[in-house]
């Protein structure tokens, strides 16, 4: 059984508070990778409206439901269409709450949402906090596990996905700078993604997005890394539009994981050592 397949990053700029302009941008891109290949398609955080929020009424009022809002109907229909798979971050309302919230879309429709597990900034007053975990979504492409941008920030994340036997921890991101940060290091995020697949001897896909919104500016460096912790693509441009291509095999990925002589850093852990 080939189970190795083309996995897309697509880094972009939304436009802030503009719901149609956005499916439309990410429309292109879906159908852009699709074109070349790709069987998953990632998409940065945030991708349905925007980020910057001045306060949860602001956001409330450009959040929609998930899946029968426009813009995950619109990507799901994309996924029937051109038979990919597809990870994108959106403003969610559900009911009186607000998520910043990520889907997952396969041909036959919607599959799961994840909610940012950690809070970033003034995110604590604009969103509501997910109560749900790091759940992992077993596909015919391989068990994806998802993030949200900070998330990465959290050894846990990655931990967490990885004991449910996550094979890829898709990582939708809006990465800022990080204050002294030295021009010639790399980014700080590529950091934390390659460490995540590293210890945890999985593929991450880490999603961000380019542009200033609001005078904040995102820094792009999108990056498609291997269980290993090395890149297959990227870092990505700090201010361009981009796809990023990586070809991948999740389901062979489990071998070496599970099977690994020298080192299983899931299998070798010390819980009897930690604190927590």
């Amino acid at each position: 059984m080939v189970t190795r397949f083309l996995l897309a990053g697509v880094q972009l700029e939304p436009v802030f508070g503009d719901i149609p302009v956005n499916i439309a941008k990410t429309s292109y891109w879906i159908r852009e990778a699709a074109g070349r290949g790709a069987r998953l398609v990632v998409l940065p955080e945030a991708a349905s409206a925007g980020y910057v929020f001045a306060h949860r009424a602001e956001a409330a009022h450009h959040a929609q439901p998930v899946p029968d809002g426009p813009t995950v109907a619109a990507w799901a229909r994309l996924a029937a269409e051109l038979d990919v798979w597809i990870v994108g971050g959106v403003t969610e309302r559900d009911g009186d709450r607000v998520f910043n919230a990520a889907v997952l879309l396969g041909p036959t429709g919607h599959v799961g949402t994840f909610r940012k597990a950690h809070l970033w900034n003034d995110e604590k007053e604009i969103y509501d906090r997910n109560g749900e975990g790091f759940p992992v979504f077993d596909t015919p492409l391989g068990r994806i596990g998802i993030g949200i941008c900070y998330d990465a920030w959290f050894p846990e994340t990655f931990r967490s996905a990885a004991l449910q036997g996550a094979d890829l921890v898709v990582l939708p991101s809006n990465w800022v700078p990080v204050p002294g940060q030295p021009e010639t290091a790399p980014a700080m995020a590529n950091l934390m993604c390659m460490t995540g697949a590293h210890s945890n001897q999985c593929y991450v896909a880490g999603v961000s997005r380019i542009g200033v919104e609001r005078g904040q500016t995102f820094v792009g460096r999108s990056v498609l890394v291997g269980p290993d912790g090395w890149p297959l693509a990227g870092p990505a441009s700090p201010d361009r539009e981009e796809l990023l291509l990586a070809e991948v095999d999740l389901i062979g990925s489990r071998a070496e994981r599970l099977h690994n002589p020298f080192n299983q850093p899931v299998a070798d852990r010390r819980t009897d050592l930690y604190v927590y």
